[in-house]
């Protein structure tokens, strides 16, 4: 059983999503704890430590962004509050003028275990920033980030076909693989 630390049902759903395919149990431990400024891995690592330093057992917690390349890696780190600040049409309206619309979403998984040192697994996947939003699935971002590949933005799949390439996908199988041979 690994302990999911998160306020965010739509990150648990994910997890339990790739988890089961791994015949790995996902408990979800809603413990709030302070994000410190800096990267995706500094907060993923502050956070496993406060969580199994708390808890005494294995945890795991994920940070992820949204990084932007013709703004210079905007919002970055800063996601959650510029999701709810500015919102979606508010990252529209600063690319209006932009032909660049590479973007990137990084998701990084912290570990931490009692008695060891914590250990990060990032994931990421490639798009562009859509010129308008497109599906009502998903959460935050994800109806403006369009991937080529499949052809439609991340708010126009369900969760089992998001599931299949995610950055979330990615940083957790990484964990997991890591995970099945330590055990």
């Amino acid at each position: 059983m690994i302990t999911f630390i998160t306020g965010n049902e739509h990150k648990v759903k994910e997890a339990e999503n790739i988890f089961k395919d791994y015949d790995i149990t996902l408990e979800h431990i809603d413990l709030g704890y302070t994000e410190p400024q800096g990267s995706l891995e500094e907060v993923a690592i502050s956070g496993a430590k406060y969580a199994c330093h708390e808890l005494r057992k294995p945890v795991i917690v994920e940070d992820a962004g949204l990084f932007i390349k013709a703004l210079n890696g905007f919002p970055g780190t800063y996601s959650h509050y510029v999701q709810d600040t500015l919102g979606n049409q508010g990252i529209l309206k600063l690319l209006a003028d932009s032909s660049d619309r590479y973007a990137e979403f990084r998701s990084v998984i912290g570990y931490c275990a009692p008695n060891s040192e914590p250990k990060i697994f990032l994931g990421k996947v490639k798009g562009e920033i859509a010129v308008e939003e497109k599906g009502d699935l998903g959460f935050a971002f994800d109806p403006i980030f369009y991937v080529p590949g499949e052809g439609k933005t991340f708010g126009e799949l369900t969760t089992d076909e998001k599931n299949q390439f995610s950055h979330r996908k990615n940083s957790l199988e990484k964990f997991i693989k890591w995970y099945s041979t330590k055990e």
